[in-house]
């Protein structure tokens, strides 16, 4: 019964933790893609090179966030 009890805690802990950080990542997600739109609209619209650069730079990191996310998600699903 004991062994249960630790088990059930530990488990609780777990999904608090889970949830947290995927709200960190969404909250991560999110700035990241203001970035993103930002200078991928300066780059169509005033055709800035530099923001072209800083866009796909970003949009490498979203990649990144995105997998993490994903793996968070599966494991909190669990």
């Amino acid at each position: 019964m004991v062994e249960f009890r630790i088990f059930s805690y530990l488990c609780v802990d777990i999904n608090l933790k889970n949830r947290k950080t995927m709200k960190e990542l969404v909250a991560k997600i999110n700035a990241e893609y203001e970035v993103f739109a930002a200078n991928a609209a300066a780059q169509v619209e005033k055709g800035n090179k530099a923001a072209g650069t800083r866009a796909r730079k970003a949009a490498l990191e979203l990649s990144k966030l995105m997998k993490e996310f994903r793996k968070v998600s599966v494991e909190a699903a669990k």
